[in-house]
């Protein structure tokens, strides 16, 4: 069989791997949406390297755009296989691709006017929320440890990857005539002692490893000092500067964790008497999500609980989905919280929330999570003086925070803890992908450092046989 890299190769987004049998069976591992790449993205994003047609099972390891965004594309263009993936990440994508494509149709919307006044014609979005709605009907939900057979020579299991609800690793036994090939798939793995969902779960022996390394050269800050950073930055902004904290965050995951956080700070009667705001319509279905799904949670959120049967709700905290309710913040001048999405920045309501306060020195812009390097959010965080928004330049007068605990993917540690669960001498090869390649040249020496010795780092493209 053989393995072709098509994405999240020496970068962070547009995860897609394919895997075709000597049968010549396909399945793609994830299909990825690229983002933050400016004018390339679009480019990038609609040059699959496959026919979509060909393509017999999907297998979606969890819900984030960067890793599921393209599937209505796909599907647009042929592909009528099977989507599988565990009831939460399926739960998920019904809401998360039905607002990909919502941005989609908005954002050529705005581009076809500038287009149109330029004298060129207009050009068609990448999917609708039409298409979007339309792909849904494709997914089955397979649960956590339930073997699925493909064809007869394929069998799929999912293991919890503790990223996000319902994000997997996925383990392949592949029969090739007399011959069986095990094939893990990372996707991406999650912190440990996390507050909601569970750790990152140990998955049976496999003899080729597929392995994310976005934070491969990183270690966090324990997250237990997390709650303790996230109260001081209410305090000092909105306490004592009077100001405004803004926390752009990933809708799915990083948004729950920080509510929960707050949560529980409320619940201690530790924060301030001021409002918070979670502005952002997919975090908000999210949020409702996951209230579903405890059978993802661990036993610390299940045993606060008891005494606070909403972990996601209290008094002062307010969920916005309108446009208007939303546009209100920014001419509000009392001290608030603000949890928006995109968590880099990009897109999204806290775009137009930073565009309005980042020139004021009584804002914090407090960053919880990972900016690939060309976003908003990483030129903003690395200290850029001015940066471009919606084309005008603006001075970067506010004060900025960072709270690196709070991140989903685990660090070079946590993810040497994680594949401790193999054996060195049997896993045959392990493949890096999801990192930026500096980052991933660090962790393969660390990994060669720790015994693990036969890493590689596929090239864009890259088919290995195997």
């Amino acid at each position: 069989m053989k393995i072709e890299f098509l994405g999240a190769t020496r970068e962070v987004t547009g995860s897609k791997h394919l895997i075709t049998t000597k049968k010549g069976l396909k399945i793609l591992l994830d299909c990825g949406m690229y983002q933050g790449k400016g004018l390339e993205t679009d480019a990038m994003n609609r040059d699959l390297g496959f026919d979509p047609a060909e393509i017999d099972f999907l297998i979606l390891s969890h819900a984030h755009i960067d890793h599921s965004g393209l599937i209505p594309y796909i599907h647009t263009l042929g592909f009528n296989g099977t989507i599988l993936c565990t009831p939460a990440t399926r739960d998920l994508c019904a809401i998360m691709l039905a607002d990909a494509g919502r941005i989609q149709e908005a954002d050529t919307h705005t581009f076809n006017k500038k287009r149109a006044a330029q004298g060129l014609p207009a050009v068609d979005p990448i999917y609708t929320l039409a298409d979007a709605q339309a792909c849904m009907g494709n997914f089955i939900s397979i649960p956590y440890h339930k073997k699925f057979c493909i064809e007869g020579e394929v069998t799929v299991e999912f293991f919890d990857a503790g990223h996000i609800l319902g994000s997997s690793c996925v383990r392949l036994e592949i029969k090739e005539g007399r011959r069986t090939i095990t094939l893990g798939f990372t996707g991406d793995v999650g912190r440990y002692d996390k507050h909601i969902l569970k750790d990152p779960e140990p998955f049976p022996q496999v003899d080729y490893l597929i392995m994310e390394s976005t934070y491969g050269d990183r270690l966090h800050e324990s997250l237990n000092n997390a709650e303790q950073e996230l109260l001081m930055a209410v305090l000092d902004t909105c306490t004592k500067k009077k100001g405004k904290l803004i926390i752009p965050s990933f809708a799915i995951g990083r948004a729950q964790e920080i509510i929960y956080a707050l949560d529980r700070l409320e619940h201690a009667k530790l924060l301030p008497d001021i409002d918070v705001f979670v502005d952002s319509p997919l975090s908000v279905s999210a949020t409702n999500i996951m209230r579903l799904h405890t059978e993802c949670f661990n036993d610390d959120i299940a045993n606060y609980t008891k005494t606070d049967p909403d972990p996601f709700g209290f008094d002062r905290l307010h969920y916005i989905q309108s446009v208007m309710a939303s546009k209100a913040l920014n001419v509000r001048h009392k001290p608030c919280v603000i949890i928006s999405a995109s968590g880099m920045m990009e897109a999204g309501r806290v775009k137009h929330h930073i565009a309005n306060h980042i020139e004021d020195p009584s804002t914090t812009i407090l960053c919880v999570g990972y900016c690939e390097p060309s976003t908003l959010g990483a030129k903003i965080m690395r200290g850029d003086k001015t940066v471009s928004i919606f084309g005008r330049p603006y001075n970067v007068r506010c004060e900025l925070r960072r709270i690196d605990a709070l991140s989903g993917h685990g660090d070079y540690s946590e993810l040497i803890k994680y594949i401790g669960c193999q054996n060195k001498r049997k896993l045959k090869k392990i493949f890096l992908v999801h990192g930026e390649e500096q980052t991933q040249l660090n962790f393969k020496e660390t990994l060669n450092r720790e015994g693990w010795k036969n890493v590689e780092i596929p090239a864009f493209r890259e088919v290995v046989e195997i």
